[in-house]
């Protein structure tokens, strides 16, 4: 259990650097390259080196320290929760920095800054956990640092079904957060969260569940039982083609690629109504009334200059879509 203590007070350490980072950039850094390089930066380092802090207690901590997944899968829930309430806004992950290219929400400069930025985060947060393990402060870090050159796959299923795993968590993951990117964070944060715990449960004994491309890269790229193409072809494909699903599904087109919308036909919440004939003629003069109005006794009932601000303006909402911070 000492071992687990050490590990949460690891957990917020992490946070409370990369919060100090945060402020420091926010405070020397333009709001520019704040957003596209510091915060992002800061988010992956957060990511990175708590992902794989808690990815050792999967590993070791049922027969190393005898708690079970029950106790990994709370952590990973209050985990991802604070990483969606102090991230500032980052994203930390190249499918959702891709995903708001798309949505013309980032330029073409913007976006590659983010993914370089991400990069180095996860990099860093790799590198700096290691010599963190190599300390040795509990029986998990000895364990650990015996079994890492030995890190094996953590694909352990056929190569077409990893990629299909990979890609389905994904699917959910970006329709969950297209539903729920306008909604307030006190709702947003833990719905992505219970969505991520719950995708970690399933699918995590067959990849990882990593979510994550560029997390896959710097964790698990360089552990042998995979080449590079098959760690491409389920980490960076997989995700990818998830999220364009999702955002195909959701918006019924691609912004960015082109604006005719091939799943849905807006509707109007409106309904302009119908004029009445009335058949009761005055002076050989058919009258017209809408209805729920009186005839004019004075000649056809017209539209007076100002009238079109009667009718209420038809919008075009996008459509919904029935819905996991």
């Amino acid at each position: 259990m000492a071992g687990l203590n050490v590990s949460i007070a690891f957990f917020f350490l992490v946070v409370a650097v990369c919060q100090v980072l945060r402020q420091l950039s926010k405070r020397l850094l333009s709001p520019g390259a704040y957003g596209c390089l510091a915060r992002e930066f800061a988010g992956s380092l957060q990511l990175c080196m708590s992902f794989l802090e808690l990815r050792m207690l999967v590993e070791i901590g049922p027969w190393g320290g005898g708690f079970g997944p029950d106790v990994v899968l709370t952590l990973l829930f209050l985990l991802f929760s604070i990483h969606g309430a102090s991230f500032d806004g980052a994203s930390a992950n190249p499918t959702i920095s891709l995903q708001e290219f798309l949505l013309l929400e980032s330029s073409l400069a913007a976006t590659a800054t983010k993914l370089l930025a991400q990069g180095a985060g996860m990099g860093m947060g790799w590198a700096v956990t290691k010599i963190y393990w190599s300390w040795e402060l509990t029986q998990f870090h000895l364990i650990q640092n015996l079994i890492a050159p030995e890190c094996s796959s953590t694909i352990r299923t056929a190569l077409h079904h990893a990629a299909f795993v990979e890609g389905s968590c994904s699917f959910l993951f970006h329709l969950v957060l297209l539903k729920l990117r306008q909604s307030h964070p006190v709702y947003r944060v833990p719905a992505l969260a219970a969505t991520v715990t719950f995708l970690s449960y399933t699918a995590g004994p067959y990849t990882g569940a990593f979510l994550n491309p560029a997390l896959a890269t710097a964790t698990t790229f360089h552990c042998s039982g995979s080449s590079f193409w098959d760690y491409i072809r389920v980490y960076w494909l997989g995700p990818l083609t998830g999220m364009l699903t999702a955002l195909l599904l959701f918006q019924g087109n691609i912004p960015r690629l082109f604006q005719k919308n091939l799943l849905y036909r807006h509707k109007s919440k409106y309904k302009v109504p119908k004029a009445k004939v009335v058949a009761h003629v005055e002076g050989d003069e058919p009258q017209r009334k809408g209805k729920g109005e009186k005839s004019n006794s004075k000649g056809p009932c017209r539209p007076s200059p100002g009238s079109r601000f009667l009718v209420p303006p038809i919008n075009h909402p996008a459509h919904s879509f029935p819905a996991s911070g």
